[in-house]
């Protein structure tokens, strides 16, 4: 969250002078102007103490100038008390997460071993940069974490392709789908991300050549959207979850149910901490 500082405005009230405006600037006196000069001074000074005396009659009545008690914020020149701080975001505990229930099913493609108790469930979209960031990112440490390499914990990537705002993303979906299905679909899905600037139909078919698929199923099952209706049971088990963009995880104990949820492409240790949380 940034903070953002708020501006602060000062103003200058013209002050008015409490003594007479001098005359023309004096050339020096002369004797014959002398006795003049004298009785302009003795005006001079009568009107100032008559100026004064009516200016402390007004500060008793009203209390003093410039030294109000702040019960009157707005009145130019009054003392305004400072407003309070907002409490520090850190005081306030985040709400509890919702209760969220997932479950994968038999063709869900799951990285690691099958058995791990702790499952992190990604929701992606292939055309998403941020997605691609936290492939290249949290992802990527999280198939090199221990708890990974030592069977505690899994991958498993599902869909929820932003068809608005990411054209190419949904065909992509029903690439991988299809690459799935030929036991590929990891190998599938890291040349899209790795290739996220070339999602055409055209690439998509030669990446499925690249990695020695069966091109005549592989075809076939994209040309006729073989593969869309998983990709639509996917966005459907997003929203259900509570994905509001892309990524999202959730992060799922096996054993009993329960979950955590981390948006966006967090850093690793933001991932890890939700997994620290269930173990």
């Amino acid at each position: 969250m940034e903070e953002t500082k708020p501006e602060t405005t000062t103003t200058t009230e013209p002050i008015t002078p409490t003594h007479p405006t001098p005359g023309p600037h004096h050339q020096g006196p002369t004797h014959p102007k002398e006795e003049t000069i004298t009785m302009s001074k003795s005006s001079m000074w009568k009107g100032a103490a008559v100026v004064l005396g009516i200016l402390l009659v007004v500060s008793v009545f009203t209390g003093g100038f410039g030294r109000g008690d702040g019960a009157d914020s707005g009145a130019t020149g009054g003392a305004v008390t400072p407003p309070q701080a907002p409490p520090a975001a850190g005081n306030t505990p985040p709400p509890p997460s919702p209760t969220i229930t997932l479950s994968l099913g038999d063709t869900d493609p799951i990285l690691g071993d099958k058995d791990a108790p702790i499952t992190v469930v990604e929701f992606s979209d292939f055309q998403c940069p941020f997605c691609e960031r936290a492939f290249s990112g949290a992802v990527t440490e999280l198939k090199n974490s221990q708890d990974f390499k030592d069977g505690k914990v899994n991958f498993a990537y599902l869909h929820f392709p932003l068809n608005s705002i990411h054209p190419l993303a949904q065909k992509a979906a029903e690439a991988s789908e299809c690459a799935n299905r030929q036991d590929k679909f990891f190998e599938y899905h890291d040349m899209l991300f790795a290739n996220q600037h070339a999602l055409d139909i055209a690439s998509l078919k030669k990446y499925a050549a690249d990695l020695s698929l069966d091109t005549g199923e592989f075809n076939k099952c994209l040309d006729t959207d073989e593969a869309a209706g998983k990709v639509s049971a996917d966005l459907g088990k997003a929203t259900a979850a509570g994905g509001r963009g892309t990524p999202y995880f959730v992060v799922l104990n096996n054993d009993n149910g329960e979950t955590q949820t981390v948006s966006g492409a967090v850093p690793f240790a933001q991932l890890d901490a939700a997994i620290k949380a269930l173990a």
